[in-house]
């Protein structure tokens, strides 16, 4: 099995103002499409993605699921 690489930090919320997810920056459409893209075309995107997320309108109130897993992790 092949392991895609991908910027998801399962926050998964769109910014309605620019379309760009909270957690990761891509669009509902690369956000759909991933699996089916190549893997420099995935990396084109990822290139992107920090641009992208200096737009957005709001950061996500909540705690992402790897964050607080990190958290968690350097207190055991």
């Amino acid at each position: 099995m092949t392991v895609i690489e991908s910027p998801c930090i399962l926050v998964c919320s769109i910014d309605m103002k620019t379309g760009f997810c909270f957690g990761c920056g891509r669009t509902r459409d690369e956000i759909a499409g991933w699996i089916a893209m190549t893997p420099e075309v995935r990396r084109a995107v990822m290139a992107e993605l920090t641009a992208r997320l200096e737009t957005v309108e709001r950061r996500p109130r909540r705690e992402t699921r790897r964050a607080r897993m990190a958290r968690e992790r350097g207190m055991l």
